[in-house]
């Protein structure tokens, strides 16, 4: 019994790690592209979209194509359908007079099957700006939170893994005390076995309720890594149990208390980032210098919001990041996940107060202030994270930044990605840069 449980248990973090893994391919391939290699386009100039269905790599004959073209997460501006005799189309997708994104959705319907394809045609992105308010007390409350935390002792219990730890790294359960009592922060710590001195990197994660792995593989590397959960529940549970959580009492959890600045529920999750780098520069084996932070989609978010929060953190590393410029909808754009106030959103009700409190959450704002250089990630046809709203982040960052970007993919990474921000993280923080 015990043998089938670390199976299970095994087999949901794999699951895990691979949810934003490259999609399999199918039989009949959609593939929209754009007439510009880069698929990137000046304001007034005219976008193509060439479609292609293929079946087992060859064009489908007479295939049933329907289309709709328009702003990313907003209503399309055309729809038609037409059939493509050859298996190709040119379809004319106009242009955009203002900076930002034009979407093509495809669907071809073959053999009684219909699949999907799309392409997102940029548009001077980098002139992109935000349209979610920067509240003249942003500091002074980010302040005033920290000074709580740190009033409130760290309390940290460390529970050994044994079956998780490796000939070079030991493998702990952590449990550290957030921002008020009972408030808990829970990861799973790796840290070498051999005597010395090392940097440390803490990875947050994506939106969702789940157990963890921890990243064992960069800790024998000679690396301390910490990786967290957001819930204050332990993440080494038998996951049937996090599945129960995430329909019931989590369900829907980015939206909590969003009508009020000090319960909402980013705000405990933004200071259990810092307090889980107050322990890792507490440890005897850190080296005193170098912290680095990363994460995907939400954890793009707390990686860049981390940043901008903690000077101890040098370097961060953000996949897609989430909770950026979720205002954009009130301005006719899209907006950041978790789409509060798109029409069909967590938060349809949008209210003043609500308006007023993402002002103190939106990524954007953590981003005017990041201070040390950063990598970045994503793709153009990202339907979770609108490319909008992580490049109205990425044109306020200041600091020194590198945005590799995979125009094709959507919320998810190719292996190269991984590995490129992987080695990037490892350079830095051993001072190989």
């Amino acid at each position: 019994m015990k043998n089938r449980l670390l199976l299970c248990q095994l087999f949901f973090w794999l699951t895990v790690l691979t949810l934003q893994a490259q999609p399999a391919r199918r039989p009949v391939e959609v593939i929209v592209s754009t007439n510009h290699e880069d698929w990137t386009y000046k304001t007034g100039e005219k976008v193509q979209f060439t479609v292609q269905v293929l079946r087992n790599g060859f064009p489908v004959k007479n295939a049933q194509l329907r289309y709709e073209i328009g702003l990313e997460k907003m209503d399309p501006t055309i729809k038609e359908s037409k059939t493509a005799a050859d298996g190709k189309l040119t379809i004319d997708g106009g242009t955009l007079k203002a900076p930002g994104f034009l979407r093509c959705i495809v669907w071809a319907n073959v053999d009684g099957g219909e699949f999907r394809g799309l392409a997102t045609a940029a548009f001077e992105p980098l002139k992109i700006q935000p349209t979610v308010s920067n509240p003249e007390d942003f500091d002074t409350f980010w302040a005033n939170a920290k000074k709580e935390l740190a009033a409130v002792p760290m309390d940290a219990k460390m529970t050994l893994l044994p079956e998780r730890c490796t000939e070079k790294t030991n493998v702990y359960h952590l449990n550290l005390q957030n921002n008020r009592p009972g408030v808990r922060v829970y990861g799973i710590l790796s840290i070498p076995k051999k005597e010395g001195k090392y940097p440390a990197l803490l990875r947050v994660p994506g939106a969702g309720v789940r157990g963890y792995y921890g990243d064992v593989a960069t800790a024998d590397k000679e690396i301390i890594t910490l990786e967290i959960g957001i819930h204050g529940i332990p993440v080494t549970m038998d996951p049937s149990v996090y599945i129960d959580l995430g329909q019931g009492a989590l369900n829907g959890y980015p939206a909590y208390n969003l009508d009020d600045r000090d319960k909402f529920v980013y705000k405990k999750v933004y200071l259990g980032c810092v307090r889980a780098n107050d322990f890792l520069v507490s440890l005897p084996q850190f080296d005193g210098t170098n912290l680095a932070v990363t994460g995907g989609s939400q954890g793009g978010a707390l990686s860049i919001v981390t940043a901008g929060l903690d000077p101890r953190v040098k370097w961060l590393g953000a996949f897609y990041p989430a909770l950026s410029d979720v205002t954009g909808y009130l301005h006719g754009r899209a907006g950041g996940w978790p789409h509060y106030f798109d029409k069909n959103g967590v938060s349809v009700n949008n209210t003043n107060a609500k308006v007023a409190t993402v002002g103190y959450y939106d990524v954007v704002n953590f981003a005017r202030r990041v201070k040390v250089p950063g990598l970045y990630i994503w793709g153009f046809n990202d339907e979770t994270c609108p490319p909008t709203s992580m490049y109205a982040a990425y044109n306020v960052t200041t600091a020194p930044k590198e945005l590799k970007l995979y125009q094709d993919t959507g919320h998810w990474t190719y292996q190269e990605e991984r590995d490129i921000m992987n080695n990037w993280l490892v350079e830095k923080l051993k001072g190989k840069q």
